[in-house]
């Protein structure tokens, strides 16, 4: 049927042939959750398309963290190689018995690595830089426990062009995404501005057309941008110097809509995409190929809190990111456990 016809009329139709043909059974398939259950609810067997699932199950996606064995070092302590470049530790290591890129040793809240290189008989890693420490903030910021640490390194790193971020609500996504940004492009001077963009898609009831330019009509599905930015502007001084910093940043930071995305080529910029959980694998594809020399694409979501009816845990966009972009070397992901913005977010996490 055509994708505009109700959902009563598919309903009536399929409830015709099921009474018109009772020995035989009427299977509904639907990319639509909400049409699956109302079928469900009138006794007709539904189901979702299954040749557009990245996995069978999203326990099944790619966490980017992997723990070692306890006795690593004495399994390895023959085969290993340890040098330092530019002050950062390498370990060139035989027989790894991981496939992750982040690495940390259970009982030891020091160690922590990032591995660089795999081969066929070893892998190289990297001791990650502690950003827990306050003389290591970024942006005034510090990394709450090990997901997050392991975040900031992968968003400070300028040899990776991609890294995915998941998490629950409050686990740090957006803030850490934007203060690396932030110091990137204005302290280092590696990008030339912030891109930040999202899916335009409600939560609730639409509220209908916006007034304005591209970026005043794309303003009120940015709240995390603003709520993030008065938290990394809060430190700096009286109210005048808070004032002038936010200028400064709302300057170099650019609010774009994903629509109009198609055909453009991003040179040198910092990209933020939103809320990916809600991109199909299409859309995900569309943006990441305008990325064009010197652009980082960092994406940010929870595949928890999909907000459109046509996509699952295992079909979302971010879920197709993240699978595919797992074993190369320039990418990055870490999926971030701890919620850090109150208790009672949290819990609301963890019981709602």
């Amino acid at each position: 049927m055509p994708g505009n016809t109700p959902d009563n009329t598919i309903l009536a139709t399929a409830l015709s042939l099921q009474s018109g043909c009772p020995e035989k059974r009427i299977i509904l398939v639907s990319k639509d959750i909400n049409l699956r259950i109302k079928a469900a609810v009138v006794g007709i067997h539904a189901e979702d398309y299954s040749n557009d699932q990245v996995l069978e199950d999203v326990n099944l996606l790619y966490s980017g963290r992997d723990s070692l064995s306890a006795d690593f070092w004495e399994q390895h302590t023959k085969a290993l190689e340890s040098w330092q470049e530019e002050g950062r530790t390498f370990y060139r290591v035989a027989g790894p018995d991981t496939q992750a890129w982040c690495l940390h040793l259970p009982g030891e809240e020091g160690f922590q690595a990032i591995v660089r290189e795999k081969q066929d008989n070893n892998v190289t890693i990297e001791l990650v830089e502690d950003y827990t420490n306050s003389k290591h903030a970024v942006w005034g910021i510090t990394a709450r426990n090990q997901e997050q640490n392991f975040a900031l390194n992968l968003l400070l790193d300028p040899n990776l062009d991609f890294v995915s971020l998941l998490g629950t609500a409050g686990t740090g996504k957006t803030l850490l995404t934007l203060a690396a940004g932030l110091v990137q492009t204005l302290d280092l001077n590696l990008y030339r501005e912030i891109i930040m963009t999202r899916v335009t898609v409600p939560v609730g009831e639409d509220i209908g057309f916006l007034p304005g330019t591209e970026e005043e009509k794309m303003t009120p599905w940015m709240g995390a941008l603003m709520d993030n930015l008065e938290v990394l502007t809060q430190t700096e001084g009286d109210e005048w110097g808070r004032a002038a910093t936010e200028d400064l940043l709302r300057s170099r930071i650019r609010i774009h809509s994903l629509n109009f995305m198609r055909g453009r080529t991003f040179l040198n910029k910092y990209i933020i995409l939103d809320e990916a959980q809600n991109l199909t694998p299409k859309q995900m594809k569309t943006l990441v190929t305008r990325a064009g020399p010197g652009t980082k694409i960092v994406c940010l979501g929870n595949v928890a809190q999909i907000d459109t009816p046509y996509l699952t845990e295992t079909t979302s966009g971010l879920t197709y990111a993240v699978d595919r972009f797992k074993n190369w070397p320039h990418s990055g992901h870490i999926t971030l456990q701890r919620g850090e913005r109150s208790r009672l977010a949290d819990y609301a996490s963890v019981n709602l």
